[in-house]
């Protein structure tokens, strides 16, 4: 079978995605994407959300015979689209590897391919290829600012209308990228991963971020957050605060980035923690403190230090058992950028589904995150993984004297024990002023009757 060169030249764009990239030379022929797809023999069905529509991440493999066909309707050499396109050369076990077989091809989505998807800046797209329409191509979070346009491109897994954040007023947030390209190139001379340690401060700071809803302190996250929103973010606050988190707190995932990569600040861990005579991380150590001048928030060193449990602490965990020569679970002491899954910042597109399913709920107030307010929310995971943490200390404790060793057990089981029990009166709490009737809730704690309603008292008269 020949294929001729098309007519028309369409340039791919730098990480483009194939299936873009077909959408894109279909609308230089003024056909429908669905049209000029009938050129391949498809293996499987396109990808689409829950709700029926198509994926906008969906991607595209192709056979030998198959790419050939697409270098031919865009009229561009085949190494220069192997050059551009993540996706040219992958294998998949449904295509034929024959080379003189028709041209076929199969579906999956991108974020399986080769990485994050995100919309591309259409200004950009016709600015190169004089057509303004949709363009998606694998982009890190690091690399989601388009400068000359003022967009924060947005993740394209997500069932929404919105490709990109206006953030020409908040030029912070491309100083952030600028910055970040120094960032990555210091971690790579530390020997560190560029894309861990990323993933590690934007661990840290997306937690910070669903603590930050009770924090009468912050401020710059409030006005960023309704300057992306259009200038007033309140008509779908829980919305925005989904949609703009990554765009609104860039610039503090980059400067906790620098943060970790400083030895000066990993030292400051060390003297916290009592150097050669091991202690308790205190609530005002050094490092926490300066963390918190550093990121323009005095007030936030004392938060991040006692947030037990969470990405922060456990990274100040490693860095200590580092400089001891302890040893710990695989892959856990041993990186120092490796961010627990129960760490991991969910997704955009995985908390609009949450978001979705909740306001679709059959009657008013059904969802655990529509009737508990989130900073009671925070709390508790805040509690249960402190615990965590404590917990995980035991397995460091249990050298010495038998009198040392039996008082640091006991001391770090009481102080879990506490933790937890903090938890369950918060989560007994949240459950009965959600609705759930106090007998279940009794009895699905394992607690009689009075136990329970001295822990409602006590937690109310406490105010906490």
């Amino acid at each position: 079978m020949t294929h001729h060169p098309g007519l028309l030249r369409t340039a791919p764009l730098q990480g483009e995605t194939t299936s873009s990239l077909i959408c894109r030379i279909a609308s230089g022929y003024g056909l429908e994407a669905k049209a000029l797809r009938s050129c391949w023999h498809w293996r499987n069905h396109q990808p689409k959300h829950e709700g029926g529509t198509c994926r906008a991440d969906a991607e595209v493999l192709l056979n030998s015979a198959g790419r050939q066909l697409l270098a031919g309707l865009c009229g561009v050499e085949e190494g220069v689209l192997a050059r551009a396109l993540p996706s040219w050369a992958r294998e998949d076990a449904k295509l034929p590897s024959e080379r003189d077989a028709l041209p076929e091809a199969v579906w999956r989505t991108g974020g399986t391919v080769a990485g994050p998807v995100a919309f591309g800046c259409r200004l950009c797209a016709a600015r190169r290829t004089g057509v303004g329409v949709r363009a998606v191509r694998y982009a890190p979070r690091w690399d989601r600012v388009c400068v000359r346009h003022g967009r924060w491109l947005l993740d394209a897994d997500a069932d929404q209308p919105l490709e990109y954040l206006d953030v020409r007023h908040l030029p912070e947030v491309a100083a952030a990228q600028r910055r970040w390209t120094g960032v990555a190139r210091r971690a790579v001379r530390a020997g560190a991963s560029p894309e861990r340690m990323f993933a590690l401060a934007q661990a840290v700071v997306a937690r910070w971020w669903e603590q930050a809803y009770g924090w009468e302190r912050e401020t710059i996250w409030p006005r960023r957050l309704h300057v992306v929103a259009g200038g007033d973010a309140g008509g779908d606050l829980e919305w925005w605060r989904i949609g703009g988190r990554d765009a609104v707190v860039f610039p503090e995932v980059v400067a906790v980035a620098e943060v970790l990569l400083d030895p000066g600040m990993a030292e400051l861990v060390w003297v916290d923690s009592g150097a050669g005579r091991p202690r308790a991380l205190p609530a005002d150590g050094m490092f926490c403190r300066r963390l918190g001048e550093r990121l323009g928030r005095a007030w936030l060193g004392p938060l991040a230090a006692t947030d037990h449990g969470g990405p922060l602490i456990a990274w100040m965990g490693g860095v200590i058992r580092r400089r001891r020569g302890a040893s710990g679970s695989p892959g856990y002491a041993d990186d120092p950028w490796w961010v627990r899954q129960e760490h991991q910042p969910a997704t955009m597109a995985g908390q609009l589904r949450v978001l979705g399913k909740e306001k679709r709920a059959p009657g008013s107030g059904t969802m655990w995150r529509a009737v508990v307010p989130a900073e009671q929310r925070a709390r508790i995971g805040s509690l249960v993984d402190g615990a965590q943490e404590q917990l995980i200390q035991l397995r460091g404790a249990q050298a010495g004297s038998s009198a040392d060793v039996a008082q640091r057990l006991l001391r770090i089981l009481g102080h879990s024990a506490d933790l937890i029990e903090k938890a369950l009166q918060h989560t007994v709490v949240a459950a009965v002023n959600a609705g759930v009737p106090p007998q279940d809730v009794a009895r699905w704690a394992k607690l009689p009757p009075g136990p329970l309603a001295d822990a409602l008292k006590a937690y109310q008269g406490a105010g906490d």
